[in-house]
């Protein structure tokens, strides 16, 4: 290993390590999720970041971004900037760009990423994502959770983990992402209020994400070879293969033809 910093991480080979500190990886949104996913990068040795979220943080922040402090509500720290900070002082030879604004507005250095984690609150930002990633060839790897209530039953935390890899089933292939749940989108997010989030769903996601991009660039497990659909029952305290990964384990996708590529155009309907 060329640094005894990673020789507890060896099992990841040397050429493993050396594919993590390549790898510019970029991350939209450093929120809940994204905070955690940007802090464990930089403790596994990435080096090149691109960093996309034009947000301030504020108190309602808290409770769940582990990279933020109350000096930062104070002065009104850029979310971008937290990160940044948190990344340096791990790795002190990171090169990071950050970018305070959505990604759309300045897509470019995103094209250029090798990986992406998307870590964003609605359907519509994630369906924008996930083209722009298929057709620049770019792996995605999504999280999100929510709070949900069906009739009389107790509040219940559900969330995902999910790679969208070119050529694979995409988020429209497995009904992540379908027409209905952009007509309801709308509506306020959850059912306890506005976009609820808390700290320790968000870590276990952010960890389960971060292991499958080790594994995406160092290949430990020799076994990531299908899709990734993972379902989080925060009430269980459970992650598992989503059931419908069963129907569409051989299937290509079909919405994002190989062929397709280049700038995706989005027209309002």
């Amino acid at each position: 290993m060329k640094s005894e910093r990673f020789s507890r991480q060896s099992f990841l080979g040397e050429a493993g390590q050396d594919a993590i500190e390549r790898c510019r990886v970029g991350l939209v949104g450093l929120g809940g999720g994204g905070s955690h996913i940007v802090q464990q990068l930089a403790h596994v040795g990435f080096r090149n970041y691109v960093l996309y979220d034009g947000d301030f943080t504020d108190e309602s922040n808290l409770n769940r971004q582990v990279i933020a402090s109350e000096a930062d509500v104070a002065t009104k720290t850029l979310k971008i900037e937290t990160a940044r900070r948190r990344i340096l002082k791990v790795r002190g030879a990171a090169k990071i760009e950050t970018h305070e604004c959505r990604w759309q507005t300045h897509p470019e250095p995103l094209r250029a990423c090798d990986l992406v984690f998307g870590c964003v609150d609605s359907f519509s930002e994630r369906r924008e994502l996930e083209a722009a990633c298929r057709r620049f060839l770019i792996p995605l790897i999504d999280i999100g959770m929510d709070i949900h209530q069906v009739g009389d039953e107790p509040l219940g935390m559900g969330g995902q983990v999910l790679l969208s890899m070119p050529g694979n089933p995409c988020m429209f292939c497995l009904d992540f992402l379908n027409e209905k749940k952009f007509g309801i989108e709308a509506a306020q997010y959850g059912a306890a209020g506005g976009r609820p989030q808390v700290v320790w769903p968000n870590g276990v996601l952010a960890s389960t994400a971060v292991g499958i991009a080790v594994d995406l660039l160092t290949d430990w497990t020799r076994s990531l070879r299908r899709p990734v659909y993972l379902t989080y029952r925060g009430n269980d305290g459970t992650l598992t293969p989503h059931p419908r990964l069963v129907h569409f384990r051989d299937r290509p996708c079909t919405h994002y033809p190989p062929d397709e590529i280049g700038d995706p155009v989005f027209k309002r309907l």
